[in-house]
């Protein structure tokens, strides 16, 4: 009978263990032969033992094995050697995290182990060696793992000799930079040879692991015939494109599949008879498409589901929620719309649901008893709305967020099983009402963002007085108020990032002096009133005090700090505490009321400084010449003091300045040709200084390529318009939409946006913000001469051109009506002559024009914008005739009048800083029509009250 054995054998059998368990220590038995114990010490040979060779190793602490291989001892009782216990061959060898290093040598006496039935090398530096075609010659090979091992180059096609291969890994590590951006260098590739035998060759294999390698040159459909006997296949960044076929979602005995960060992978997921055992399907950054079929319901084993960051669009399905034994379900950054089914509340197991990035609208299902395992939940940026459902107060979360969304109404008092709640965040939404008082025992919470809602009332500090786990708390841009300091005794010595910014505190908080970690703080926009007598944290890199009020001296600045705002308070004294910084970044000490000289000390830490705005003060002296070699400015802002003195050429050591404002001073220069070595110069301003004398032509036609917004106005500039210049403006030519939306001017690290104070349609403002296609040029009220350059109107970008009082002749030039984007073209009192170009109607952006007091003949263009410009802009031309003057044309009316009595009488002793003109703003611009005296010296004495009115209520909207 098949399988039967006699007594006497079973007997004999019984008797050869016993003799193999009893045999004498003193006479050992070696399993190992001489021949395989030689190839694997040759083998050891080859590699140095170093331990950052399995640094990456991550399931077991690198282990140097080999450190424990003896010559004349048995190799079956080695580190990482198994040998079948009959014949003494080597049947398994694990070097993985092994520490080894060095170059795998393709032809060696360790390719004899002919027995091998596993092998794995993985997590080990064999320095980009290439593959061997002689792992094809393991023939009873069931499991290889060469993983992460830094082998490079194409897969040898012989791995697929290895039929009897259970278990394959291939995976590579990508090689990244410093910073952790992969970089390019050599990396495993997998030919369409190796493929297709992989496919046809392996037929018992169950799993497949190939991330990493570079399989762009492989057409999906290669996978067509993949084994049936496969249950895991991991393809993590191959590379690969082209239409994945959906089959392979079919595959019979298939577990586990991950296809992520294939991003030009594309694909649609089968909408009928798709039963499978799959537990985990991942298919994240990649480009597969479509709707979510109902057939996702059929995979009742499903576990995980990640489809982030796709082209999914459509419903999320219903039968989503048919998926009992789900645990997480990653669904962001993809197109999904409609509401969440109400469904997914049934998913008993379900622990992680990310629905972020979408545009999920409507409000959420409020069911008794869902999610009742739920621990991670993210909704953000949606369109969500309504108010929150019950069970979020319920369920034990451990992170919430539903930032960017629209839900209204209170947040609800949080129950005792959110108590393990860390991170919560609710921001940008329109929240009303106080901050719930069961957040103070949330005790395990360490991120707080509640900001940008419409939360109201006084914060008791006793809300936080358990939260000593708390690092990260915002509560900005709400109407929150803060209850006395005097009781506070208690200190959040964790807490790291504090944004308080946009409130109605009026004082700081106290339990923020004892917080030593603190690396963040934004308080900035609140009613904060008193003296900083001192700054108490010595760690701390970014503070934000601007716009409160805060008076006295500025304490010494903390070591570390990196950015600090205190603009628009009512600081007095000097700038000397700023001289310890030596790592500051982003110093704005604009709008306040220091006086004194800007310390010499600037020079010194140049080589960090990005960004030094130190308008609206009241310092006087030079500008110091002090920046070095390397210095690192990008803006530098002294607009609107009493500085004096020429500027000084070390500024050009600033190789990257963006921004040089040093408007409204009272610097005595000639014009500064040595800014044409500042390449990346985009703002200039020079505005009301006592600038002098002609502006000679460049030295070089490449200069200053990239200036966009010019301002020269209010000096004493004489003779012809800087024509050359003028030519080398391409940042004002054809300035298109790269589709990035808006952007601005500064400093994105920090959230800095660079400021300048300009007249925009003949006001002086300051733009808070700077955009990166505005555009402008401003040389008015200066001496300039002659004619207007043709070549100006080749800036076809530019947006506004001032050249009022000047004593420019001429016609106006026709080419003028190339700049389609002109928003404001003054060209008044002047002398100009001729008609008015109608080619200007192709202006259609234009909306504020004037062109009084010169010597302008004809009839005024009629049609488009033209007929929106009031007499104002008109004025002081006799010889101009037409809508809305109230001079008709008629023949007479075409000659060419005499000189207006005020052009001859004007005297160049410098009275015409004392000029008063009316401007016309019309329609587009400020949306009103009003007329308005003012002289270019005006910011040094203050902001005229209209102005303060129409643009800090502006501000405060924004």
């Amino acid at each position: 009978m098949e399988g039967y054995h006699s007594p006497t054998f079973n007997l004999l059998l019984c008797f050869h263990f016993i003799s193999v368990l009893c045999s004498s220590p003193s006479s050992p038995t070696h399993l190992c032969s001489p021949n395989q114990s030689a190839a694997l010490f040759q083998f050891k040979t080859h590699f140095s033992i170093n331990q950052t060779a399995s640094k990456d190793c991550d399931y077991s602490y690198p282990k140097a094995k080999t450190t424990s291989w003896k010559k004349g001892t048995d190799c079956c009782l080695w580190d990482g050697v198994s040998c079948d216990n009959i014949t003494g061959e080597v049947i398994s060898l694990d070097l993985s995290c092994s520490c080894l290093s060095g170059t795998f040598p393709s032809n060696t006496t360790f390719f004899l182990l002919s027995s091998l039935q596993r092998l794995d090398l993985s997590f080990n530096d064999f320095r980009k060696s290439k593959i061997s075609s002689n792992f094809g010659r393991f023939p009873s090979l069931t499991h290889l793992n060469l993983s992460y091992s830094w082998f490079s180059g194409p897969v040898p096609h012989e791995i697929s000799y290895l039929s009897n291969l259970v278990s394959l890994h291939l995976s590579d590590r990508p090689i990244t930079d410093l910073i952790g951006f992969q970089a390019p260098g050599p990396i495993l590739k997998l030919e369409k040879s190796a493929v297709n035998g992989i496919v046809r060759n392996l037929t018992k294999v169950r799993e497949i692991y190939l991330d990493g390698i570079d399989m762009s040159s492989i057409d999906p459909n290669s996978f067509v015939n993949l084994s049936f006997s496969l249950a895991s296949l991991s393809l993590f960044r191959c590379h690969l494109r082209g239409k994945l076929p959906d089959n392979i979602f079919k595959l019979p005995n298939i577990e586990y599949l991950s296809l992520d960060e294939n991003s030009k992978l594309t694909g649609q997921f089968p909408k009928s008879n798709w039963s499978s055992p799959l537990v985990i399907l991942s298919a994240s950054i990649t480009s597969l498409s479509g709707e979510l079929p109902e057939s996702f319901g059929d995979l009742k084993s499903l576990a995980g589901l990640a489809l982030l960051s796709c082209n999914f669009s459509g419903s999320i399905p219903r039968s989503l929620g048919n998926l009992t034994q789900l645990e997480f379900l990653f669904l962001s950054y993809n197109y999904f719309s409609g509401k969440i089914p109400s469904s997914l509340t049934n998913l008993a197991k379900l622990s992680l649901l990310s629905l972020g990035w979408n545009q999920l609208e409507g409000s959420l299902p409020d069911t008794p008893n869902a999610f009742p395992n739920l621990g991670f939940l993210d909704l953000s940026n949606n369109l969500l709305s309504g108010t929150t459902p019950s069970w979020f107060y319920t369920i034990p979360l451990l992170l919430l967020n539903l930032e960017n969304n629209q839900f209204i109404g209170h947040i609800s008092e949080f129950q005792n099983r959110l108590l393990s709640l860390n991170m919560l965040v609710l921001k940008n939404n329109s929240f009303r009402g106080p901050i719930p008082s069961s957040i103070s025992k949330l005790v395990n919470l360490s991120f707080l963002d509640l900001s940008s809602n419409k939360l109201n009332g006084t914060i008791s500090l006793d809300m936080f007085s358990e939260l000593h786990s708390l690092q990260y708390l915002d509560l900005s841009s709400n109407t929150l108020s803060l209850s006395s300091n005097n009781s506070v005794t208690y200190v959040l010595r964790n807490l790291e990032h504090v944004n308080l910014s946009s409130n109605i505190f009026n004082e700081l908080p106290r339990f923020l002096q004892g917080s030593k970690n603190l690396s963040v703080l934004d308080i900035s926009n609140n009613r904060i009133r008193g003296r900083l007598s001192k700054f108490p944290w010595k760690d701390i890199e970014f503070l934000n005090l601007r716009s409160n009020f805060i008076e006295g001296d500025l304490p010494e600045l903390p070591p570390n700090i990196r950015f600090l705002s205190v603009s628009n308070n009512s600081l007095t004294g000097t700038l000397s505490g700023i001289c310890n910084a030596k790592f500051i970044e982003i110093l704005d000490l604009s709008h306040n009321d220091f006086s004194g000289v800007i310390p010499q000390c600037i020079g010194s830490f140049s080589q960090s400084l990005s960004s030094l705005n130190l308008k609206m003060n009241k310092l006087h002296g030079a500008i110091p010449s002090t920046f070095a070699k390397g210095c690192a400015l990008k803006n530098l802002n002294l607009n609107s003091n009493h500085l004096e003195g020429p500027l000084k050429p070390s500024i050009t050591n600033c190789k990257d300045v963006q921004v040089l404002d040093v408007g409204n001073n009272m610097i005595n220069d000639s014009f500064p040709h040595w800014i044409e070595a500042l390449s990346e110069l985009q703002v200039l301003v020079l505005r009301s200084n006592k600038f002098h004398g002609p502006i000679t032509a460049p030295t070089s036609p490449q200069s200053l390529l990239k200036l966009r917004i010019v301002d020269l106005s209010c000096n004493n500039f004489f003779g012809p318009l800087p024509t050359g210049y003028i030519k080398n403006f391409k940042g004002m030519i054809n300035i298109l939409d790269d589709g990035k939306g808006v952007r601005y001017m500064g400093e994105r690290n920090y959230s800095y946006d660079y400021s300048v104070a300009i007249a925009v349609k003949g006001f002086e403002i300051e733009l808070m913000k700077i955009l990166t296609i505005f555009t402008s040029i401003d040389l008015s009220s200066n001496n300039f001469e002659g004619q207007i350059p043709r070549d100006i109107g080749e800036l076809s970008s530019l947006r506004g051109l001032n050249l009022s009082h000047n004593n420019l002749v001429g016609h106006i030039p026709s080419s003028l009506r190339n700049m389609t984007r002109l928003e404001w073209l003054d060209l008044s009192s002047n002398k100009l002559s001729g008609q008015i170009p109608t080619g200007l109607l192709d202006l259609t952006f234009l909306s504020s024009f004037n062109v009084s007091y010169n010597q302008l003949v004809g009839p005024i263009p009629k049609g488009k914008q033209f007929n929106t410009f009031e007499n104002g802009s008109y004025h002081g031309n006799e010889g101009l005739c037409g809508v809305p003057l109230s001079r008709g044309c008629n023949n007479n009316m075409l000659g060419q009048p005499p000189p207006a009595p005020w052009m001859n009488s004007q005297e160049d002793d410098g009275s015409k800083l004392e000029f008063g003109w009316k401007v016309v703003a019309i329609g587009y611009g400020f949306g009103f029509i009003f007329g308005a005296a003012i002289g270019c010296a005006r910011l040094r004495t203050g902001k005229p009250k209209w102005f303060v009115t129409l643009f800090e209520a502006r501000r405060r909207r924004r």
